[in-house]
């Protein structure tokens, strides 16, 4: 096909009737998206995501039983305050830790209607302690993960 056959084709693929069915309207928002490192290897992957610029994202590590979040400066918050403006949550685990904070996060956003997703990430294991800390709790999950998942993933969510 010669480029000038190219060019008319997409023309004629700008008439009126087509045109009422394009989207005219900009991308929704960057979402509210929490970013929650369940053990002390997963502090480090979220540490690293924490450094790059993101629109809406914070990112917090896990402590037991769930019910505080704790920020990456050190300040305990209740879970339920960091939830109230979320749309997704992201749980990052290496090893399986805190697997009742999983759980109470992961409860808190099932009952709120936030979408979660969960990171084992354990390269090259299909199977792991994080996998079943997360499983019951995550509507996405990604096993076996790498690191730059997690970049990719609040990228993907525009986070």
């Amino acid at each position: 096909m010669t480029p000038s056959r190219l060019v008319s084709s997409c023309a004629r693929a700008a008439t009126a009737e087509e045109a009422a069915f394009r989207i005219d309207y900009p991308l929704s928002a960057a979402r509210n998206t929490r970013v929650v490192a369940l053990d002390a290897a997963a502090e480090q992957i979220v540490r690293r995501a924490a450094r790059m610029r993101w629109a809406q994202a914070k990112f917090y590590l896990a402590a037991d039983p769930g019910h505080h979040l704790v920020t990456l400066s050190g300040e305990s918050v209740p879970l339920a305050g960091e939830l109230a403006d979320s749309n997704t949550l992201m749980l990052v685990s290496t090893s399986g830790e805190n697997a009742e904070a999983a759980a109470t996060i992961g409860a808190a956003c099932k009952v709120r209607g936030i979408m979660t997703a969960g990171l084992a990430v354990t390269p090259g294991r299909l199977t792991s302690e994080a996998l079943f800390a997360l499983r019951p709790h995550a509507r996405m999950l990604l096993v076996p993960a790498e690191e730059d998942d997690l970049f990719e993933l609040l990228r993907a969510t525009r986070a």
